[in-house]
């Protein structure tokens, strides 16, 4: 889990040259990616107990919350790693949990990072 989410900073770094922020000081471990223009937000990464998306389990989970299209939406939510988003609007971002991301949907959530960052530079 923990090399997905370096993995995901290196990508956003490299592709973006945005360094994740660190804001939250009650929660050390989030950290938020936006634009430097505008300050929008197009990505965060949050750490979260298991049960507050699944509803069991208490180990803690790594997530990241990206803005997409409304109309995929239901689509990825149709697949284990995706899910309503988790402390955004629900209507136009969805999580992705990293702990079921591997090197086969790697490239799915580069993607969504992708629109994410586009849909948020206005």
């Amino acid at each position: 889990m923990v090399k997905i989410r370096e993995d995901i900073i290196k990508y956003i770094e490299n592709q973006y040259n945005v360094s994740p922020e660190y804001t939250f000081t009650k929660f050390p471990n989030y950290c938020i990616f936006r634009h430097k223009e505008n300050r929008k937000w197009f990505g965060i990464i949050m750490n979260t107990p298991r049960e507050k998306i699944y509803g069991e389990g208490k180990e803690e989970i790594d997530i990241i919350d990206l803005k997409i299209e409304p109309e995929l939406i239901t689509i990825l939510k149709g697949k284990k790693e995706y899910f309503s988003a988790y402390h955004m609007n629900k209507e136009h971002w969805i999580s992705v949990d990293l702990s079921k991301i591997n090197n086969d949907n790697m490239n799915e959530v580069k993607h969504l990072i992708d629109d994410s960052f586009n849909l948020t530079k206005k």
